[in-house]
């Protein structure tokens, strides 16, 4: 078992089997559903030799493998067992919005790996049809064809299953909820002239061909929707669950089943799927209104925040708004916009592989590098870009750029495909080669040389150091860092707020202060300072990113006893006065005054040396930066 080792070390420090609620797995990442998160050993994880990091999002606590993450899945189910353990309920307290990702990612993700595969084909397909390649009355194009529309069409089925499963019902019941909602005979029922119409001279105006025990039922298409199928299986496992509580346990086995289906189906038709089905067409109108307004801004925003939506889940919640409009609109605006991306993280990638002369580096790109070409950038994000900061910022820039180029090419995915260079045939026009596919290679091309071009010319900083070739010494470069508070120094671990204390935001040392004031620790450029004036950050002339971070939670304070002397793009000198703050009026309002000052891009670095001292005045040396 090539990965057993591996598996028994991710689960040994995700607390052991018995913390884990339940597991799946999306491209590159396991995502875990943990009982108690504090069992984990993020670090652990995150410096084990085939793990790229560590991300927790969505409830999720999400360890991103890479390309080979199916393998070690299997391999982590088979140690753990967990697909065939029950999932109990974790008493971790989750945001309404996290559940909604959470319950969006655990429907949709086992379909992903179809979804995509189908999509490729009808992409390809319509592809050869333009390029007269296949002719759309051959049989070989019908099987084609009935391969790609598949899942698509049938897609309440699947939905049906997954949903169930992630609501913790009957998987088959789902997929029963599923077939009738797509049953071939109830689609004829519409022909003819209707009974009467509900609603008439509205916009929701209904034709009624048919009842049921006298009630009117709104027929519509089910076939290809979302909505209607996540919402009827929610609301059958609720009825399931009662039905298993009241009925004796010798008849459960089919008369739940029977019960269920009885009220969950005709409830579905009468009045689910209708208000889904409107709730659909409206948020596909919406959707597309917002398009309109400005799809080059729409652009830019989309395309510049795609990759950092990925990191913390929240493309899941686009997700299901394209699927939709592809079920309603036939087309969608708003992913289409985001293809750029992909190949600006592939272009500073890149660059980086010819720049950079550190071996370790090199061996990392090389495979970053092709599978962004296929859409898959976890590992560049994760493994090169992301903790390197500017590289990372420059790809949203390419990204952003070609986010732009789609929307004033008014670029539209036709059909969910592949990702990175297999997705180019999502954007041809059913009727033929248009400004939309044009467009998508055009983004393609300006997205990859944008994220190229600034990688390159922008003085990348190489890792690898120097050695005297006299001496055979290292030639390490120092910035000292002066102390811009006065005060008693305290240990970062010792600090209340876990991002801080855990190294999340970089290392560093705290300060609890005896003076209102904070003066430049170097020689640099004050690159962000809150409008609450709680918080500054500064990148000195050598390139060492600081944050200093004045009190725990005084953002609640909105500026209340913060005079600012500087502002956010302004120059300065070590020990210019930066901001002063009223310490007893904090102090009074309830709050720590316990003050971090940490290296953002301490890993970018040999190392960080923290002062030993326990108290320290201003100007003394708090940190050496080891360049």
């Amino acid at each position: 078992m090539k990965y057993e080792k591996l598996a028994n070390e991710i689960i040994k420090n995700v607390g052991g089997k018995e913390n884990v609620n339940s597991l799946a797995h999306c491209i590159t990442r396991l995502r875990f559903r943990l009982k108690d998160k504090s069992k984990a050993n993020t670090e652990v994880l995150k410096n084990m030799d085939g793990v790229v990091t560590v991300i927790e999002s969505g409830g999720q606590y999400q360890v991103v493998i890479g390309n080979h993450v199916a393998d070690v899945y299997e391999e982590v189910n088979i140690i753990g067992g967990f697909a065939a353990a029950a999932s109990e309920e974790s008493d971790e307290k989750v945001s309404l919005f996290n559940k909604f990702i959470d319950t969006i990612s655990g429907v949709f993700t086992p379909t992903l790996g179809v979804l995509c595969a189908t999509g490729m084909i009808k992409g390809f397909i319509a592809l050869f049809v333009s390029l007269k390649l296949l002719s759309d009355k051959s049989g070989t194009y019908a099987i084609l064809s009935a391969i790609g529309d598949c899942l698509f069409y049938f897609f309440p089925i699947f939905l049906g299953y997954t949903a169930s499963k992630k609501f913790k019902g009957s998987e088959f019941l789902g997929m029963a909820i599923g077939a009738c909602l797509v049953y071939p005979s109830l689609a004829g029922l519409t022909v003819g002239e209707p009974l009467y119409t509900l609603f008439a001279g509205s916009i929701i105006a209904s034709p009624v061909h048919v009842t049921f025990l006298g009630i009117p039922v709104i027929l519509m298409t089910y076939s290809s929707s979302v909505i209607p199928i996540i919402l009827a299986t929610y609301v059958g496992v609720k009825i399931e669950k009662f039905f298993k509580k009241v009925i004796p346990a010798v008849v459960k086995t089919f008369l739940v089943p029977f019960c269920t289906l009885l009220i969950i189906v005709p409830l579905t038709l009468i009045v689910i799927g209708p208000i889904a089905t409107w709730a659909g067409q409206l948020l596909g109108a919406g959707t597309l209104s917002i398009y309109s307004l400005s799809p080059v801004v729409a652009g830019l925003l989309l395309g510049g925040f795609w990759q950092v939506f990925v990191i913390f889940g929240l493309h899941w919640g686009l997700v299901p708004i394209m699927i939709n409009n592809l079920a309603v609109l036939h087309l969608d605006p708003i992913i289409a916009l985001v293809f750029g991306a992909s190949f600006a993280q592939t272009g500073v990638v890149l660059a980086i592989l010819i720049k950079t002369k550190n071996s370790k580096l090199k061996s990392l790109c090389i495979p970053a590098f092709i599978s962004g070409l296929f859409g898959v950038t976890e590992p560049a994000i994760y493994g090169i870009t992301l903790p390197r900061k500017k590289p990372f910022i420059i790809s949203c820039i390419g990204g952003a750029v070609g986010g732009a180029v789609l929307g004033l090419m008014e670029s539209k995915l036709f059909m969910f495909g592949g990702l990175g260079i297999f997705g180019i045939p999502s954007y041809l026009n059913p009727k033929g080669m248009d400004s939309s596919f044009y467009g998508c290679l055009i983004a393609m091309f300006v997205s990859f040389v944008v994220g190229f071009l600034i990688m390159f010319f922008s003085g990348f900083k190489d890792e690898e150091t120097k050695e005297d070739n006299k001496e055979g010494n290292m030639l390490v470069k120092q910035e000292v860092l002066g102390s811009p508070l006065k005060g008693e120094v305290i240990r970062l671990s010792e600090v209340k707020d876990e991002a801080f204390s855990k190294g999340a935001l970089g290392k560093g040392v705290a300060i609890e202060p005896i003076e209102g004031k904070i003066i430049a620790p170097v020689d640099g450029i004050i690159t962000a300072f809150f409008p609450t004036g709680h918080a500054l950050a500064i990148t000195s002339d050598n390139g060492v990113e600081i944050l200093i971070h004045i009190g725990m939670d005084t953002v609640k304070l909105e500026g209340k006893y913060f005079s600012p002397k500087v502002k956010q793009g302004d120059r300065i000198k070590a020990g210019q006065l930066l901001l002063e703050f009223d310490i007893k009026a904090i102090k009074a309002e309830g709050y720590s005054l316990t003050t971090p000052v940490v290296v953002t891009n301490s890993d970018s670095y040999l190392d960080v040396v923290e002062t030993d001292k326990k108290t320290i005045d201003y100007k003394e040396d708090l940190m050496i930066v080891m360049i």
